[in-house]
């Protein structure tokens, strides 16, 4: 099985005092085992958590959806009532299952109704060819190309091409990249760096150890599960929130 890379010892969890409540009550999505690029997908729903339901948790995590206008790196409205928080590896192949999958499913029915925004975060954890691909894709989406460069590297016939410099720049070309020599810059400039380490340590202090790895509206799940778990999960969130705006609207 493939190792991830070592986590920064210098790194700092996102929700300080949080960790030991992460700790004990979300052990699935700590521990993902069955979920590792070289292993089977596991048969049974994730849950949001393994060991109770944690809301006032749930309600922290769901602050990390940043539903910023200008994020390069996300699709859907920024006041849709769900968010699906996606952290990713594109050396994984369990996220390429998902991006070929579900992933479409799951954009015509939420995000092309308003229902659902998806927001990706650079999860690089298999080494130097996934930090580069990391970086190429954020480098994409300055150039408002990151979804196209994410379906081409996710591309069925894609898999085992490695991510290159040369394979980098031939899948920005084949994303519409205009500028490939910008995009060479911006792959390698210190503003790439440091939004992937962003992204990474943001997954790094929510627990999670595997890819894929989700947050819909707060609620951790993990592995490329079968899509009727994300329409599920999607569709109760959306319930929830429709519910909250009640109970605050007299008129309702």
């Amino acid at each position: 099985m493939p190792t991830p890379a070592r986590r920064p010892s210098a790194r700092k969890p996102v929700l300080l005092g949080l960790i030991t409540a992460l700790a004990a009550g979300l052990l699935g999505f700590v521990s993902y085992r069955a979920t590792a690029p070289d292993m089977p997908a596991s048969d049974t729903p994730a849950t949001a958590a393994t060991a109770g339901q944690d809301p006032d948790l749930y309600r922290e995590l769901a602050k990390l959806a940043r539903r910023d206008a200008g994020d390069k790196l996300a699709r859907g409205r920024t006041d849709a009532p769900v968010v699906l928080v996606e952290y990713a590896d594109f050396r994984c192949g369990y996220c390429g299952k998902f991006a070929r999958d579900t992933e479409p499913e799951l954009i015509k029915r939420y995000v092309d109704s308003g229902t659902l925004r998806i927001e990706w975060r650079n999860f690089p954890i298999f080494g130097k060819e996934s930090e580069a691909a990391a970086r190429a894709s954020w480098a994409a989406g300055r150039q408002d190309r990151f979804w196209a460069f994410h379906r081409a590297a996710y591309a069925e016939d894609a898999e085992g091409k490695g991510f290159g410099a040369g394979r980098l720049r031939e899948l920005a070309r084949q994303a519409g990249v205009k500028d490939l020599d910008r995009f060479e810059r911006d792959t390698g400039s210190p503003e790439a760096v440091r939004a992937v380490a962003e992204d990474r340590e943001q997954a790094y202090g929510i627990g999670a150890t595997s890819t894929p790895s989700f947050l819909i509206n707060g609620r951790p799940f993990a592995g490329a599960q079968p899509t009727a778990v994300f329409t599920q999960a999607i569709e109760a969130a959306a319930a929830e929130e429709a519910n909250v705006g009640s109970a605050g609207d007299p008129a309702k």
